[in-house]
């Protein structure tokens, strides 16, 4: 189905750079709901301590404070993209959006470490449905081409922001009380949600055609779902488990089985189709590995600093600053940027700074200095994600029919939540091993080490993909061949058009 054109007379057009009041206010809207999102990823971090200690949690349950996030999040993102393709983009946004923010009100007042997680679930879940709506609805919105990448690179490097920026905030709130870490986001969203409700455009074009593949749902939501929730105890069963090899062998099992209906289904959840377009494929696979380094690195970085050098909450808010700074005063600059470079050059330089970054924390010791070894990688962690955030995902929704566009989000969200999990489990165990010796400085570094030199391949491995992409680009082949079975891609519109708020 091509979704049809329409016009009105106070219909801003998209296809120059000349944005009404309007416009600016309905971006600003999804940025700040991007921005929360990204921001309760990671926002917790240096609260865990004080939350353990006054809520009287082990070092196990602790950890689903975090986990609970990631859980609903990364698993239910794909059902998020297809709910906003068939039941509307405004309408999926708002019920999500207040969802988020009753969520965060009952996880900064419960008392019991229990309610706190299932509060946490929740959050993540209505995020894996504001995520994809939000930035389907400027996919939509925005015509392809310089006005939607002037407009997504705003979007993603307000959420890049949120995700570099969650332990600063973290460390400050803290410093006041560990509850202002759940409760700071509740005026936040409520503010959004009331200029939401006036400002997101309104459903007058017909949604995407097709039913609900339900089983198509239940088979690819366990499957992420089971796929977190293994890694992420892995750490505590054994990676070698019988417990963990069991799970992981339903994990298989049940990725086969959504394949398998997915290929065969009339309205599936996921058109596996959309993988033919190589830019797709590949900024989903770059999604995993950018963002899944920078969660294990993160996690490093912050037990490093507390542990072992004894910073406070405000001093990690302070030192870590110069990341988030560098990315949310980029914002306006990087659809410029992109225009004129393209993603496919500033993918691979984007991955290149993020591997300097954790590489050269590999330096570390028990005496490192914050201006040879923090601020250095900070800084080149800053300009990695201003570079690579914004056109990762402008890539991974590149030449996708409007009607998918849900669909687009979806995955590489879920490509981000997975890899974010998958890397942090990995990184955990690792310190684990590593640091098995004892609790001395020089044990905890044998575990902090390893850790962080397994971050830095997978970096690694993500700048080889976007390289490969930049020379797939150069080479004029962008496109893998078809995959047999495989239904043909829809093609989207990507000559300049008039396109108006009126859109859901």
């Amino acid at each position: 189905m091509t979704t049809a054109t329409v016009t009105s007379p106070d219909a801003p057009s998209t296809s120059g750079l000349h944005w009404t009041p309007r416009l600016w206010g309905t971006l600003i809207v999804l940025c700040a709901a991007m921005f929360l999102d990204a921001l309760d990823v990671s926002m917790v971090g240096v609260a865990l301590p004080s939350i353990g200690s006054e809520l009287h949690l082990s070092t196990s349950t602790l950890q689903w404070v975090v986990s609970g996030y990631v859980l609903g999040y990364g698993g239910l993102l794909l059902l998020g993209g297809r709910a906003a393709d068939l039941l509307g983009r405004r309408r999926v946004f708002l019920v999500a959006l207040t969802a988020f923010a009753v969520a965060s009100l009952v996880g900064g007042l419960v008392d019991d470490g229990g309610l706190l997680i299932a509060a946490r679930f929740l959050k993540g879940v209505s995020a894996a449905f504001t995520a994809p709506a939000g930035l389907s609805i400027i996919t939509t919105t925005f015509a392809e081409g310089p006005a939607r990448n002037r407009a997504l690179s705003i979007y993603t490097t307000c959420g890049a922001s949120g995700f570099s920026l969650g332990l600063v905030l973290s460390g400050l709130l803290t410093s006041v009380g560990w509850r202002w870490t759940f409760l700071m986001p509740v005026p936040v969203a409520l503010l959004a949600l009331a200029f939401a409700v006036r400002l997101l455009p309104r459903p007058t074009e017909q949604r995407a055609e097709g039913g609900y593949d339900v089983f198509g749902a239940i088979t690819g939501t366990a499957t992420v779902l089971l796929l977190v929730f293994t890694v992420t105890e892995a750490q505590g069963a054994g990676w070698l488990s019988l417990r963990t090899l069991g799970s992981l062998a339903v994990v298989i099992a049940l990725a086969a089985a959504f394949l398998l209906i997915e290929s065969r289904a009339a309205h599936p959840l996921v058109r596996l189709g959309i993988f033919r377009n190589g830019s797709v494929a590949r900024a989903n696979a770059v999604a995993f590995a950018m963002t899944g380094a920078y969660g294990g690195f993160q996690f490093v970085v912050t037990l490093y600093l507390q542990h072992l050098l004894g910073w406070s909450a405000l001093q990690m808010a302070l030192g870590l600053l110069p990341a988030g700074a560098f990315i949310a005063l980029s914002a306006p600059f990087m659809g410029p940027i992109v225009d004129r470079f393209g993603t496919a050059r500033l993918l691979p330089i984007g991955l290149l700074a993020l591997v300097a970054a954790f590489a050269l924390f590999l330096r570390l010791d028990e005496h490192s200095s914050y201006l040879t070894l923090v601020l250095p990688s900070m800084l080149l962690l800053g300009i990695g994600f201003a570079l690579a955030f914004p056109s990762v995902n402008i890539a991974a929704t590149d030449g996708v029919a409007d009607e998918e566009q849900g669909l687009a989000s979806g995955l590489v969200n879920t490509a981000i939540q997975v890899g974010t999990a998958v890397v942090l489990a990995g990184a955990t165990a690792m310190i684990t091993t590593g640091s098995a010796g004892g609790d001395s400085p020089q044990a905890q570094l044998d575990g902090y080490r390893p850790a962080l030199a397994f971050v830095t391949a997978v970096a690694l491995t993500g700048l080889l993909i976007a390289a490969l992409g930049a020379l797939l680009r150069r080479g004029g082949t962008s496109t893998p061949m078809p995959v047999p079975g495989y239904d043909e891609a829809p093609v989207a519109p990507t000559t300049a058009r008039t396109e108006v708020l009126a859109r859901h």
